[in-house]
């Protein structure tokens, strides 16, 4: 009898962190490396929120706390969503987890039953289907390719959705597309979900100060006010405040479901680091017009990923509305040889041969569940990202009929 259980061959390790460390590994031994496969932004936790951290380590802030948040950084949270996506909560309706993964998975373990069904636009974030899986629920995904702008479709969702589905998740702006709905779109999809009560929705928002040209966020709830009470509506600090490494999630939503996701923090990690949460509050509370700066360097990023990659022979890569992601097509290349003579089958083939003939690491699109596309990640200097798109570039050249 193996000590494995056996509910971990129903899962497996996420692919963004392998191509990572595979990236780390290849720089170790003296390669040259450029990786593209974080979805980190490169820039700095801003100075005030550090020193909010400092403070509380001095202060002697350094203890338990609440499971699921302060009660200073729930009221910060509160405040967040009201000011900034007209959703009222009051903090009993707020959880905050170790990053918005683990709120994610948490809501995921509080509400699945073995069987139910959990219906997932692909392109996926490729940890959703294994916490679904963990969960014992049963993923349904619906294809978004590139001709719907990689988004949900409502004719899609309707067909989707039966008697055991549970929740929707969705993800604007989107990773890895960079994909993001406008309000009418956003529209379309709740006017479905009005009509099958029994589904709820989870909205995974992370990225939403990352917009680009004049495009308006907008959240489920918000945008039908009559699905807020099965509304799971998750954000974190960690894109918009570069404060990936301080591992602060949260979300709002209805006070039965916040209960229930505590009930399951209890047992596992009980509160998240009382320093990150310190941050946190000055981050939501503090100085906000460095996202918009930040915003504007990466848009300006993704115009020359998507210029230089659109150059590439065999690539096609639409411009995305949000995130710090592109999503770009790799079909012209497959069935072409590499010099070495091997032959691109697949989008796996072709990421493995950027790797290895230009040192150039992404994440082939099979991980996020539509294929033959790669993501890469422009949440690096821009230098960087020429240097990339270059070497892509000659690496599409040198394949060969």
């Amino acid at each position: 009898m193996s000590i494995i259980a056996s509910r971990l061959s129903r899962i497996k390790p996420s692919p963004t962190i392998a191509v990572t460390n595979k990236a780390r590994e290849l720089k170790a031994a003296g390669r040259d490396v450029i990786g593209l496969g974080a979805g980190e932004p490169d820039f700095d936790t801003p100075d005030n929120i550090k020193a909010a951290a400092i403070k509380a380590i001095e202060s002697g802030d350094t203890k338990y706390t609440a499971v699921d948040g302060t009660p200073a950084l729930k009221k910060a949270i509160c405040a967040k969503f009201e000011r900034e996506n007209g959703l009222k909560y009051t903090p009993e309706q707020i959880t905050v987890g170790v990053g918005g993964k683990q709120v994610l998975y948490n809501a995921l373990m509080a509400t699945l039953n073995p069987g139910d069904e959990v219906i997932i636009p692909a392109p996926y974030w490729v940890s959703y289907p294994d916490m679904v899986e963990l969960a014992e629920g049963t993923p349904v995904f619906v294809s978004c390719p590139a001709g719907q702008g990689f988004k949900l479709q409502p004719a899609d969702l309707e067909k989707a959705i039966t008697p055991k589905t549970k929740w929707l998740i969705l993800n604007s702006p989107s990773n890895p597309s960079g994909a993001a709905y406008t309000r009418a779109e956003m529209k379309a999809l709740t006017d479905v979900l009005v009509r099958h009560p029994h589904v709820w929705v989870m909205t995974d928002d992370m990225y939403e100060h990352l917009l680009y040209d004049g495009l308006e966020f907008v959240t489920p709830a918000q945008v039908e006010p009559s699905l807020y009470d099965r509304t799971l509506t998750v954000n974190g600090v960690s894109k918009s405040y570069s404060m990936t490494g301080w591992r602060i999630g949260y979300a709002g939503g209805p006070k039965e479901l916040i209960k229930a996701i505590g009930v399951i923090q209890s047992q596992s990690t009980s509160n998240p680091t009382s320093i990150s949460q310190a941050a946190a509050v000055e981050a939501l509370n503090g100085p906000q017009d460095f996202i918009k700066e930040r915003a504007e360097v990466f848009r300006q990023r993704r115009d020359l990923v998507v210029s230089m990659l659109n150059q590439a022979k065999g690539l096609s890569c639409p411009k995305p509305e949000g995130a710090f992601y592109v999503y770009p097509s790799c079909a012209g290349t497959i069935g072409k040889k590499t010099p070495e003579g091997k032959v691109i089958e697949t989008d796996e083939d072709f990421v493995t041969y950027l790797l290895e003939s230009e040192g150039v690491a992404v994440v082939q699109g099979s991980a996020f569940g539509l294929a033959p596309h790669f993501r890469i990640s422009y949440a690096t200097s821009t230098e960087a990202l020429e240097e990339a798109c270059k070497r892509i570039q000659r690496a599409c050249g040198n394949l060969r009929d």
